[in-house]
């Protein structure tokens, strides 16, 4: 079949726009430092479970985000038995532990729980003894420090700067950044921020709960350049980059402010283990696509 020139030029068009979109992700992410893909352990069934470590070696990413089995008074990354059963496996697979999730706030909120405080000193504490600069202090469920109305939880929110200015001299001297991830706006974490009064305080933004909260996710991560300690990737409803979530203006953003953590897969679809693997091996190719990643090895 002929082709007009019209449409030879519209298809060239659209493939040089297509072409400049990841020579430009890549031309920013030279000057970058390197990022790295891992999962968070609850999203593979191994909350709380060094065997994690292994499940992400199989899917062939980089790193494990872990998090506490239970909401013990000590946390169970806290032990020194545990930090060594992490060391461990780090060595035999290779992954290294991304970051540590602190998500037992989500059901026992940082702001009203007296062990708020001992929790965010061991997360900071396991943090550096398993060689990782990022945690994640969670605000979903009963934690969230908005309300159904979604207005601030005015009592709430100052609870929580009260102890995170406990603990932020300690986070910054051991080079550990406390990651806030919550439903709130990137300028109302800013907020948040500002009174703790501690660069050690950040944000841990996530690509689809800022999506679903209706906030322009590229500006946001434009304007947090420098305040972001981590990255969650995830889609509420398929595959990365079929869903609501519109994956490579974010990228792009993500390349211009020279963001160089980790970039953690959350969410996996599917019952079984074989399911799971296949839906964030899926993602973990498309995000290595569109973010300009190398594989590992």
């Amino acid at each position: 079949m002929a082709v007009s020139r019209r449409d030879f030029l519209a298809g060239a068009a659209a493939s040089a726009a297509s072409l400049g979109f990841v020579e430009s992700v890549l031309a920013m992410k030279k000057a970058a430092p390197k990022m790295r893909l891992g999962v968070c352990d609850w999203s593979i069934g191994a909350r709380g479970d060094v065997k994690s470590m292994s499940m992400a070696a199989e899917m062939g990413l980089e790193g494990v985000q872990i998090s506490p089995s239970a909401p013990a008074a000590t946390l169970s990354y806290a032990t020194p038995k545990a930090q060594q059963a992490y060391k461990a496996a780090s060595k035999k697979t290779g992954m290294a532990v991304a970051s540590v999730g602190l998500t037992v706030t989500n059901g026992c909120p940082l702001a009203t729980d007296d062990r708020g405080v001992a929790w965010l000193e061991q997360t900071i504490d396991a943090a550096a003894a398993l060689g990782c600069r990022a945690t994640l202090i969670a605000f979903f469920g009963k934690g969230s420090l908005q309300g159904r109305d979604k207005k601030l939880k005015a009592k709430d929110v100052d609870a929580v700067v009260e102890k995170l200015k406990a603990v932020a001299g300690r986070a910054k001297a051991k080079g550990v950044a406390l990651g806030l991830e919550n439903t709130l706006s990137g300028r109302d974490n800013l907020k948040i921020i500002e009174r703790v009064g501690s660069d050690a305080v950040q944000v841990y933004y996530d690509i689809a709960n800022s999506t679903a909260g209706g906030y322009d996710v590229p500006a946001e991560i434009r304007m947090l350049k420098g305040r972001i300690c981590e990255i969650h990737l995830k889609e509420r409803k398929g595959l990365l980059g079929k869903g609501q979530v519109k994956v490579e203006p974010i990228a792009k953003a993500v390349a211009q402010t020279g963001y160089g953590g980790w970039l953690i897969l959350e969410r996996a679809q599917g019952k079984k283990w074989a399911e799971k693997k296949a839906y964030l091996m899926a993602n973990a190719a498309y995000a290595r696509k569109v973010f300009g990643l190398s594989r590992p090895g």
